[in-house]
């Protein structure tokens, strides 16, 4: 299946790897890549020099395109922005921010920037600022959210701007590739399914929670002070909600939640660790290799957009 994105991006496959903090480390990146996806490095809050590693790592596992998220709020947004450049990255995704002061730098690199938005004003900003693409994420995904949902971003979006539109959450198998692509996407970026895939380090405690998850087992939390969180519901989450209801500052909310998605992720803490994951949650129910998830997803739509 080609589209502008996967010759922008010289994959196979228009579907991409959510750069979820903690979960999208070499392992995961390289293995989508293998794929014939996009495997992202989640930069997160982590060092230049972690982020460094992690690139060279998954250069060792797959010689196919790989690329980097980077969270501009991190206190390390700097250093991994130049990072990237001087290890010669083929692509970065931003969020949480604007990339604008970064862009000439990557663009004379070469590096093809794709920034996460989460609504119409956002994507057109990034395009004058000299974007490729934008993925649209609405606000079924896992994590940091938006309000708008996918089917009414993703549409809005894509008559809002010229260059390619990648679709993200709430996407979980063919059908919603297929739906993403009648929505005017040109790919799909997907972060819950890759969760538990085998190659994913993910504690077997989280990758059993989501494939347990039913369809009303997501929480929001943090809409109170403006920084809403997708995960799903477990005895933090319900703490969290309780304090949010009494009115307790951000920062003693915070407190509450800090080092729970390390916690969750890597120590299998499914209890007071952050757990998240998108509404599909619900309809991942079983554990399989990238490649198997990619090519069963990908068959299914092309046999929808087919008919």
């Amino acid at each position: 299946m080609k589209t502008r994105i996967t010759e922008l991006l010289g994959i196979e496959y228009p579907v991409i790897q959510g750069g979820m903090a903690w979960v999208a480390e070499h392992h995961l990146a390289a293995a989508v890549s293998e794929a014939g996806g996009l495997g992202l490095i989640g930069g997160a809050n982590a060092p230049g020099e972690v982020v460094r590693q992690e690139i060279r790592k998954a250069r060792e596992l797959t010689k196919k395109p790989i690329g980097v998220n980077i969270m501009l709020m991190s206190p390390y947004a700097d250093e991994v922005a130049k990072v990237v450049v001087e290890e010669g990255v083929q692509v970065v995704t931003t969020g949480a921010g604007n990339p604008g002061k970064y862009m000439k730098m990557w663009k004379d690199a070469g590096i093809v920037v794709i920034p996460v938005v989460a609504s119409v004003a956002l994507a057109k900003l990034m395009e004058r600022g000299g974007a490729d693409a934008v993925v649209a994420e609405g606000t079924e995904s896992g994590g940091h959210i938006g309000e708008a949902t996918t089917m009414t971003l993703v549409p809005q979006v894509a008559d809002a701007v010229s260059i390619p539109v990648i679709a993200a959450g709430g996407i979980g198998d063919g059908r919603g590739i297929a739906a993403a692509f009648m929505l005017g996407a040109e790919a799909v970026q997907m972060g819950t399914r890759f969760v538990v895939s085998k190659e994913s380090i993910v504690h077997e405690n989280y990758k059993k929670r989501v494939i347990g998850a039913k369809d009303i087992d997501s929480a929001v939390t943090g809409r109170s002070h403006g920084h809403p969180v997708r995960c799903l519901r477990n005895q933090m989450t319900r703490q969290y909600v309780k304090l949010e209801e009494e009115g307790k500052s951000f920062e003693e909310l915070e407190y509450l939640t800090l080092g729970g998605l390390r916690k969750a992720v890597m120590d299998g803490d499914v209890t007071d660790g952050v757990v998240m994951a998108g509404q599909i949650a619900g309809m991942v129910k079983k554990e399989q290799t990238c490649k198997e998830m990619i090519e069963e997803m990908m068959e299914q739509a092309e046999k929808l957009l087919a008919r």
